[in-house]
């Protein structure tokens, strides 16, 4: 697939990816039509750079909806689908699955039939280059001990009511490329990070709670390991997969970076103690505060991109440290975009217990 004016629609653009994906895609010439249902975790203000650009569209809508999907495919004519629309939060998962089981599932079998009527209207030169890319989780493997790595040959194993979802999802993916020659790729990443992530993930959760002198949460004892994933470098990954994955093939994209969440929450606080100390000689490591795990918590996560890397040459050009200390430092520089998200409903609570509690 070629870059230049070759257009893509992307779901689910307004969220955390989704939106430094679009940036990047436009940057390398795409154009992009953006279809989002705008919840809790989207914000056009994310995409604010590109009002006015002309290789950029926005489509308020939801993956669910069949007949809005078949005007989107009719009047854009995308060359390609980048799938990322979908509900992502485990605690969210544990208190209400339903979301998850109605968009990661349903919402993914629409997109997939409507993506299938259209790519049977194509030309063949233009079907011959159409692509549907699912992007899913490392989560939907399961846990790992203390050794392995997950690859794209590890058997599914979710543990949680979003990993469920999102192994049904990519099984979907993979039933419509089998069936009905769809020409499907799917990506499972690890944990990602950096500018405009909802900050009810661990990493933006625990900058702002400390800004605002708020006690940082660590589930458990802190030992549960992620592979952290700069989410630029996962952006460029999931280009090079469009561009020159096979077509039916799944790649697998981590960061090369372990830590244990008490280590990230660590290394954050020493960010900030560089960057805006405390008063008094205080640290921010002070606020650090243990809390009931959460339920059938993963232990561990971490991936093998070395198929990525053997054919692509991908690999992450951000360390975790470089890449931690831009991202607290992008949540200092744009608090109107962290209060714009935070005017809404959601104010840094503990959510995902499964007993009710708050």
């Amino acid at each position: 697939m070629k870059n230049g004016r070759t257009k893509l629609l992307v779901t689910g653009g307004a969220g955390f990816i989704g939106s430094n994906l679009i940036k990047y895609a436009i940057e390398k010439g795409y154009g992009v039509a953006n279809l989002d249902k705008l919840t809790y975790a989207g914000n056009l203000s994310s995409l604010q750079s590109l009002a006015g650009d002309s290789s950029y569209t926005f489509v308020k809508g939801d993956i669910c909806d069949r007949a809005l999907l078949k005007s989107v495919f009719d009047s854009q004519e995308p060359d390609a689908v980048l799938h990322l629309a979908a509900e992502s939060h485990v605690d969210r998962s544990i208190d209400g699955p339903a979301d998850f089981i109605n968009t990661n599932i349903v919402g993914t079998f629409t997109l997939l039939e409507a993506a299938r009527r259209y790519f049977g209207t194509l030309e063949p030169e233009r079907a011959s280059r159409f692509r549907f890319l699912h992007v899913s989780t490392d989560e939907v493997f399961g846990s790992l001990g203390d050794e392995g790595r997950f690859s794209e040959k590890t058997p599914y194993s979710p543990r949680s009511p979003y990993s469920a979802t999102k192994a049904a999802s990519d099984h979907l993916a993979r039933a419509w490329s089998h069936t009905y020659g769809l020409p499907v790729l799917i990506t499972n990443c690890s944990n990602n990070y950096g500018p405009y992530q909802f900050p009810e993930k661990l990493i933006p959760h625990v900058i702002l709670s400390a800004l605002a002198e708020k006690p940082l949460p660590v589930y458990g004892d802190g030992s549960n390991v992620r592979d952290w994933l700069y989410v630029r470098d996962h952006c460029r990954a999931i280009i090079g997969v469009l561009e020159r994955g096979g077509v039916g093939e799944t790649y697998v994209i981590g960061g090369d970076s372990e830590r244990s969440n008490l280590q990230v929450v660590q290394n954050i606080c020493g960010i900030l103690d560089e960057m805006t100390p405390r008063p008094e000689d205080r640290h921010y490591g002070e606020l650090i505060t243990f809390v009931k795990d959460r339920p059938g918590h993963d232990h561990r996560y971490a991936m093998d991109a070395g198929k990525l890397k053997a054919e692509f040459g991908w690999a992450p050009l951000h360390t975790f440290e470089e890449g931690l200390r831009e991202t607290v430092k992008w949540y200092m520089d744009n608090k109107g975009w962290t209060n714009d998200v935070l005017s809404g409903d959601y104010r840094l609570s503990r959510i995902g217990l499964g007993d009710g509690t708050p």
